[in-house]
């Protein structure tokens, strides 16, 4: 029996908040697969599974805040799917013919018949005097709409009661017809809210099923939410409905903690150097005019191209400080500064950005900036980034010395695109320049290493053809 527990999400969480399960007790789970929402102080995160078997046992509700490492739930083998009353197909009797194949053979003499066996149902023992098969999500829910568990028929594995019973009972009670929108319990609290018909909604969790996230999206934005209920208020619970304002102030104190931390920690270097960008950005003209608008690349996508594959061709800066020695990265997972509306700062992972195209990596980028700007990340994005870049150049700013997001070595900066005068083959002209800056760990490395990578980076720019 595995235990799925509160991920670290980050060097800066201690806690995090359970949002919402995207699974339930006794369903099949994949490693990789997507089964919870969690909090942070800096974001709301979608979290993987990292065993594969059956979710046997939810053990924390919605709206917890649990510590880091904190058992969440229990994952049993894929097996215990299967409920004890089933026996397995390829368990056929077979002693009744036994007896007749031994009396063939002549050396052996034939042994007294046996009865043939019966099948005996499993004993009613099995289970305690009026206990009911449900999980705590179902008895949750029941509670709330009032019906009593044990006038349920369970339709699930074992006569297991599931959501589906507990509404279409409350529907039966209420006189209406029952649900036919599958939602999680927050996104039918959210929408309770915000005044969002579920109908309207398409679902993008498990079979379909509208997820929180689903319901904000779909929600209009400039209109005022809808007054909660008495029900759907009633948990009063921390979540990702309280007010921005908070979130904000929690996600600046999480940023201060962690970045004065990595400041008195890590002893930095900085480097800095132009780059000359009129071949790439020659390139990128040409690229852009005989492809349509939305495969269209940004300067950001080469100076991120060239940034990963300056991270394979240097190691020592690709990986973390931990325990006293560097740990290279298994691949290029470059962490991307992303700024939230309202404030904060995330840096979520483009994983193996070293291998990706340059449209892919664009598309990549995209849908990394949208997913972490309406709380969408996944767990690993937020935890794999072996080396972080960030890109103020939309912002104005020429040049940016950032600090080093702990346990990673390393961070490279990169500034705005702009016309200088450039002497080039003793020839004085104006060209497009870039400031390209590293911040270093030099507990890991020294200047002469993070001197090679800068001009790995410059180099790859030079030949944009080859990245």
């Amino acid at each position: 029996m595995a235990e799925f527990t509160m991920p670290s999400l980050g060097a800066d969480m201690d806690e995090g908040t359970l949002l919402e399960w995207l699974v339930g007790p006794g369903d099949l789970v994949r490693k990789g697969d997507l089964v919870a929402v969690v909090e942070t102080a800096k974001s709301t995160i979608e979290v993987e599974c990292f065993e594969s078997g059956t979710m046997t046992e939810l053990l924390v509700e919605p709206g917890a805040t649990v510590p880091v490492g904190t058992p969440l739930a229990l994952i049993g083998p894929a097996k215990e799917r299967q409920s004890a009353g089933h026996a397995p197909k390829e368990a056929k009797p077979s002693k009744a013919i036994e007896p007749a194949l031994i009396s063939k053979s002549p050396e052996l003499p034939s042994p007294p018949p046996e009865p043939v066996p019966v099948p005996v149902p499993a004993p009613s023992a099995a289970r305690p005097p009026g206990h009911i098969e449900a999980g705590p999500l179902v008895r949750h829910l029941a509670e709330q709409s009032g019906i009593e568990l044990e006038t349920l028929h369970g339709s699930g594995p074992g006569g297991r009661v599931t959501r589906t019973d507990v509404e279409q009972a409350a529907a039966a009670r209420a006189g209406t017809r029952p649900p036919r929108v599958r939602a999680t319990p927050l996104a039918r609290r959210i929408a309770a809210e915000l005044g969002v018909d579920l109908a309207t909604v398409k679902g993008t969790g498990r079979q379909s099923a509208v997820r929180a996230s689903d319901v904000r999206q779909a929600a209009p934005g400039p209109s005022a939410p809808a007054p909660p209920t008495p029900a759907a208020a009633a948990p009063a619970r921390p979540s990702a409905t309280r007010p921005p304002e908070d979130r904000t102030a929690a996600m600046r104190q999480a940023i201060a903690g962690l970045m004065s931390r990595a400041n008195r920690d890590i002893p930095h270097y900085y480097l800095s150097t132009t780059v000359d960008m009129a071949a790439a950005m020659d390139w990128l003209h040409e690229h852009n005019r005989r492809n349509p608008v939305g495969e269209r690349l940004l300067p950001a996508a080469l100076l991120l191209k060239a940034a990963a594959l300056a991270a394979r061709e240097v190691p020592e800066l690709n990986g973390f400080w931990t325990d006293g020695n560097f740990t290279a990265g298994e691949g290029v997972h470059l962490g991307v500064a992303v700024s939230l509306r309202g404030g904060g700062l995330v840096a979520p992972a483009v994983h193996d950005a070293d291998t990706l195209a340059l449209p892919q990596l664009m598309a990549a980028l995209k849908d990394l900036v949208t997913r972490a700007r309406t709380g969408r990340l996944r767990g690993s994005e937020v935890s794999d980034a072996t080396i972080t870049v960030t890109n103020l150049g939309d912002q104005g700013v020429e040049t940016v010395f950032g600090v080093i997001y702990p346990p990673q070595v390393a961070l490279v900066g990169f500034g705005r695109v702009v016309d200088r005068p450039c002497a080039v083959d003793g020839l004085l002209g104006v060209r497009p320049v870039v400031a390209a800056t590293l911040s270093a760990d030099h507990r890991a490395t020294n200047g002469a290493v993070g001197a090679r990578y800068l001009t790995a980076v410059d180099r790859l720019l030079q030949n944009p053809e080859q990245l």
